[in-house]
């Protein structure tokens, strides 16, 4: 069994129009909710044995502070080019791509990739994945080959403003 995390990145800063898209930083939201999500999935027993994330600034944060939340080394953090502002099809190319070693992947990047791909997972989901928000499922196979349709069992579908 194989269990995978996506992870929106938190709220970000549009305050400086001169900075790139992939530069912009976490906004004060997106610094105090990204803490608080990474210990509710580490309350939730979610622990990735890799996290990999989109290069974008807002994103490599996010999975930073996830990290420290939930004792992962920030060493081996990795940044994937192909997750940035990534399609379905470029997510599961990502995914698809990792050691099977790895029985725990959880991935952070940005909509709208993340929520489609979240319904792949897990049809009729949601129709959108908030910024922070998380969704991990439970994967019935030993492989991260997910091009046809996975068997799932959904774990953790949570966001900032979920009511627990």
């Amino acid at each position: 069994m194989k269990i995978l995390t996506l992870v929106r990145h938190a709220k970000s800063s549009w305050k400086d129009t001169g900075l790139r898209d992939r530069d912009r930083p976490l906004n004060k939201r997106g610094q105090r909710d990204a803490p608080i999500m990474g210990k509710r999935l580490h309350d939730h027993g979610i622990r990735p044995s890799l996290i990999v994330s989109s290069p974008a600034n807002r994103a490599w944060t996010t999975a930073k502070i996830f990290a420290k939340e939930l004792s992962y080394p920030l060493e081996f953090l990795q940044r994937d080019d192909n997750l940035y502002l990534a399609s379905v099809d470029r997510i599961l190319d990502v995914v698809v791509s990792q050691d099977e070693g790895f029985n725990s992947l959880m991935i952070v990047g940005h909509n709208p990739g993340f929520t489609d791909f979240a319904n792949f997972l897990s049809p009729s989901l949601t129709y959108n994945l908030p910024t922070a928000g998380v969704v991990s499922v439970s994967i019935d196979q030993d492989h991260w080959n997910l091009y046809e349709q996975p068997r799932t069992e959904l774990l953790v579908h949570d966001w900032p403003k979920k009511t627990q």
